[in-house]
């Protein structure tokens, strides 16, 4: 089982196609854990609010979603880590990775990726990610 927090970017550019679709299709269909904390959710809810989602039953299916519980891990807590990160705000990232002992952080922010890894978590693109998640599937074979 492979667990793996997502960035907001990723998860809100995943409506428009590409690689950040890929890694949400890889979620729903359970090959990939999708690990959330409440300030991740916020976080997702007011991007998709700030960028014309206003439907409030679209974001009501959105978080039924979640709520299912459907390869989504949730960290009711959350430890506050002095990560060295330009951006204090991307620390709930890794926070929620450190909690629910994910393996990844999938994300599209440049400062988050530089810090490369954090306590063996990978912090990793789209396109490393699905690099990695391919390689992966193929080496089982």
């Amino acid at each position: 089982m492979i667990k793996a927090v997502v960035d907001t970017n990723v998860f809100v550019s995943s409506f428009f196609g590409g690689n950040p679709k890929k890694i949400i299709d890889l979620w729903k269909t359970g090959q990939i854990v999708l690990c959330l904390s409440g300030a991740i959710i916020d976080e997702y809810v007011e991007v998709l609010r700030r960028l014309g989602l206003q439907d409030e039953r679209e974001l009501e299916e959105l978080l039924e979603i979640f709520a299912t519980g459907i390869h989504v891990i949730f960290a009711a807590q959350t430890p506050k880590l002095n990560i060295v990160c330009k951006d204090p705000d991307d620390n709930k990232f890794i926070e929620c990775a450190v909690a629910l002992k994910a393996a990844y952080v999938v994300s599209g922010d440049k400062a988050l990726i530089s810090l490369k890894e954090y306590m063996g978590i990978k912090i990793l693109t789209p396109t490393e990610f699905l690099h990695l998640i391919r390689n992966d599937r193929n080496a089982d074979r």
